[in-house]
């Protein structure tokens, strides 16, 4: 497997046959406690529910990046490529085999947002990686890798393209006006109230006004923070309240959709600075976390994937609507 920069669209991919795969899924589950064969244990997070642990971080069984060595970037003519240096972990949100975001405790889910926050917090102390991305793959046609409640964690030395895209975004605003573009558009969405979903404590889940995919929904704070990390790991973080509106939105995603895409964006790695990129130089102030969801519907055109124009068949503002009415569980 190798990395490999398009010099078009200048994106990184990753390409190469896939290993086989040490574990067969069908026999046992690799994450669940009573396991025969146990994944590579990296960190833990003690129980609160009187089971084993709350949740737990191991490395990947077939990961993609490998965090032995140097990237070695080189030219091959005009083309540019280098290893898959990185870290590849999968993060247990729950024990029981069971137990997903949308039907857990919402202490057990604050046990999973801070285990992600002390992961992304110790993998951006190696200087290698310019950015950890977070993500939740559910249902078949999502690309789920695991019966398992699971999420992935992925260290990367370079930035991916729709981040820059953010990235670049908010720097180029605040240029502009000296506010954060995601605050400006936060505060026009409250005020209209035709796009909300759902607000909760500090933290706002809404379908944005250009969607991607139907139903297509944000989780963002009010309260204007670049790094999750360091919101999550701060004194003042209630995790509690972000738990509930993530087990509520899903509870209604799950409403109208076989599977979906969870990413969480966070600002990048500011101890690997950039001499030409100039978005770090303001990014405390121009960047904003947030999770994005990207639901998959039945029989309807994936275009969020395969396109280059987006096309969601379901406007965001009947989709918020629909989604307001459904009942959840409190």
């Amino acid at each position: 497997m190798e990395l490999r920069k398009d010099p078009i669209t200048r994106s990184w991919v990753i390409t190469g046959d896939e290993p086989e795969p040490l574990f067969d899924h069908d026999a046992f589950c690799p994450f669940c406690p009573e396991s025969p064969k146990q994944a590579q244990l990296i960190t833990m997070l003690s129980s609160v529910n009187a089971g084993p642990w709350s949740a737990r971080a191991v490395v990947h069984p077939t990961p993609l990046y490998r965090v032995e060595g140097d990237p070695g970037r080189r030219g091959d003519g005009l083309y540019d490529n280098m290893r898959t240096i990185g870290a590849h972990e999968v993060l247990v949100e729950n024990p029981r085999h069971d137990r997903h975001l949308w039907n857990a405790d919402d202490s057990e889910i604050e046990q999973f947002l801070l285990l992600c926050a002390q992961r992304m917090h110790d993998l951006k102390g190696d200087r290698r990686f310019k950015y950890v991305s977070l993500f939740k793959n559910h249902g078949s046609n999502a690309g789920q890798e695991f019966d398992h409640p699971t999420s992935q964690i992925v260290a990367t030395t370079f930035v991916p393209r729709r981040v820059l895209y953010e990235l670049r975004a908010g720097r180029d605003y605040f240029a502009q006006k000296e506010r954060c573009v995601f605050c400006d558009i936060l505060h026009q969405e409250l005020q209209t109230a035709k796009r909300i979903v759902e607000v909760r404590g500090d933290f706002v889940a809404g379908c944005p006004y250009a969607p991607r995919a139907p139903y297509e929904t944000w989780i963002t704070p009010k309260t204007h923070e670049a790094f999750f990390e360091r919101f999550a790991l701060g004194r003042n973080a209630n995790l509690r309240e972000l738990a509930a509106l993530i087990r509520r939105t899903l509870t209604r995603i799950r409403n109208v959709a076989d599977g979906f895409h969870l990413i969480l964006h966070s600002a990048p790695n500011t101890t690997h600075r950039s001499e030409v990129l100039g978005y770090w130089k303001t990014i405390d102030d121009d960047y904003h976390w947030h999770i994005e969801i990207l639901p998959i519907l039945p029989n309807k055109p994936q275009s969020y994937t395969f396109k280059e124009v987006y096309f969601s068949p379901v406007s965001s503002e009947s989709a918020a609507a629909r989604l307001r009415e459904m009942q959840v569980y409190p």
